[in-house]
């Protein structure tokens, strides 16, 4: 059996289509992708705030990303 070693992590509840029902602030996973693919399809409520997954061992935060309402779309070229 597998140690759990990573964390989708959010200071706000995550929401999505891919969680179970109750919104919580993290979820541990065991496999690195599936935790990619959570947090990439998750959001958070309010919506606009970051997600990271954490390698739970080291800590490192090998992704995170932030709603796209955060990025600005009116940028000069």
């Amino acid at each position: 059996m597998s140690a759990i070693a990573y964390r989708v992590e959010s200071s706000f509840p995550l929401i999505g289509p891919l969680l179970p029902g109750a919104a919580a602030k993290c979820f541990n996973l065991v496999d690195r992708a599936l935790a990619i693919v959570l947090a990439t399809k998750s959001m958070t409520k309010p919506s606009g705030h970051e997600i990271r997954v954490v390698h739970i061992p080291t800590g490192e935060v090998i992704f995170r990303k932030t709603d796209a309402q955060l990025a600005s779309c009116n940028e000069e070229f």
